[in-house]
């Protein structure tokens, strides 16, 4: 599961670090939600030989796939996630598992671990040597009754490496600087081809912090919301003890 990243970077880095040409500017943000925008690089179209122009471009999707043959978003369930063994084999993300694999550019991601009593401590997850990292995408394009599109992206994920899986069994798929091109190579790559990318991290890949439940409300989108905090202890708090009084005993004396 991934349901909430952050994207700190400038920019000039998230292009460079893409092999973008340039983005429009946009601010850090440390908290960002399924229905809101993210920005997916995807393979550009066929170059003529000897062309100067990036071959790859970027785009703004909503968060939340939508199948192309979608008739009415608000009947299906929010697709910010689709599992990786398991993709291609499903309606909703099959074409672009094969026709609009995208790169989703992230600086981290937040989880939450389950704690006996209804408890949920969160987790910043950040790679360890900083920096931004490339997480597996697909994108849909959906068009409304009235003609006008919606682009919009769902974040593959995978088993979580050893490291994480105290806090979650499934974390996303990270792809490695070396393997961009392959990934979006939806050409010539079948989904078959490109499995082998779609593996847990490197076990300490991510640096993982407790952070405080400002990160829950969506209206929170400060840098605070990243402060190491003492994480929440494992066991659930000791209920207080409730002393019963037995049938008929009070505090006033009995006449007999």
């Amino acid at each position: 599961m991934c349901g909430r990243i952050a994207v700190l970077a400038s920019p000039d880095e998230t292009a460079a670090f893409l092999g973008l040409g340039d983005l429009e500017s946009f601010p850090p943000r440390y908290n960002v939600a399924p229905t809101q925008p993210i920005l997916v690089a995807l393979a550009g179209p066929q170059r003529p030989p000897g062309s100067n122009l990036p071959d790859r471009m970027a785009l703004l999707a909503r968060w939340g796939l939508i199948p192309a043959w979608t008739k009415n978003p608000a009947d299906m369930p929010l697709l910010i996630n689709a599992r990786s063994e398991s993709a291609i084999e499903k309606a909703s993300f099959k074409t672009a598992m094969r026709h609009r694999r995208a790169l989703i550019p992230v600086s981290g991601f937040y989880e939450w671990k389950k704690l006996p009593g209804n408890r949920r401590q969160p987790y910043w997850l950040r790679p360890r040597n900083g920096g931004l990292v490339a997480l597996a995408g697909l994108m849909e394009t959906w068009s409304e009754p009235g003609g006008s599109e919606i682009d919009t992206a769902a974040i593959l994920t995978t088993s979580a490496s050893a490291d994480i899986l105290h806090i979650h069994d499934r974390m996303p798929v990270v792809i490695q600087p070396d393997d961009f091109a392959r990934w979006l190579d939806c050409r010539t790559q079948e989904p078959r081809d490109v499995a082998d990318l779609m593996r847990p991290a490197q076990p300490d890949f991510f640096e993982q912090i407790p952070v405080s439940d400002l990160v829950n409300k969506v209206a929170n989108v400060g840098p605070e919301i990243q402060d190491r905090v003492e994480p929440l202890p494992e066991a659930a708090p000791a209920k207080p003890k409730v002393e019963k009084r037995k049938p008929g005993d009070d505090d006033q004396m009995k006449l007999f």
